[in-house]
């Protein structure tokens, strides 16, 4: 008799070591304080910093500027600097950012179902 966690695996799904150390370092990138609200603030069309700013209340400019930092080196963030009086700097989502926001829709519904507002 199959269980319902082998039925919910797909057939061909890695269960080595290699793929549990990829799956916690993803956990990490995604589970860093502020990541989730800048990413969606890229998502919402947020550009500039000042927008990034106002799309994740209660980020200071130096938070936001690491964490900026940290997710292009990661690539997912674009930083392009806009030669002009003066210079404008635009940061947008990559793919990866977009296929990662994508990939986290399930679980934003799961716990919607499944966890209490945290005021409970």
């Amino acid at each position: 008799m199959t269980s319902s966690r082998e039925a919910l695996r797909p057939p061909d799904a890695p269960v080595d070591e290699e793929h549990c150390h990829r799956i916690l370092r993803a956990i990490d990138i995604i589970g860093t304080r502020w990541t989730g609200p800048i990413l969606l603030a890229g998502a919402r069309g947020a550009r500039r910093f000042k927008e990034y700013r106002a799309l994740a209340p209660g980020i200071s400019d130096p938070q936001l500027a690491l964490r900026l930092k940290q997710l292009q080196a990661r690539g997912l963030i674009e930083r392009t600097v806009i030669p002009s009086t003066p210079v404008q700097i635009k940061y947008t989502l990559t793919p990866d950012a977009e296929e990662l926001i994508s990939l986290l829709q399930p679980l934003a519904h799961w716990s919607e179902r499944h966890l209490p507002p945290e005021d409970s």
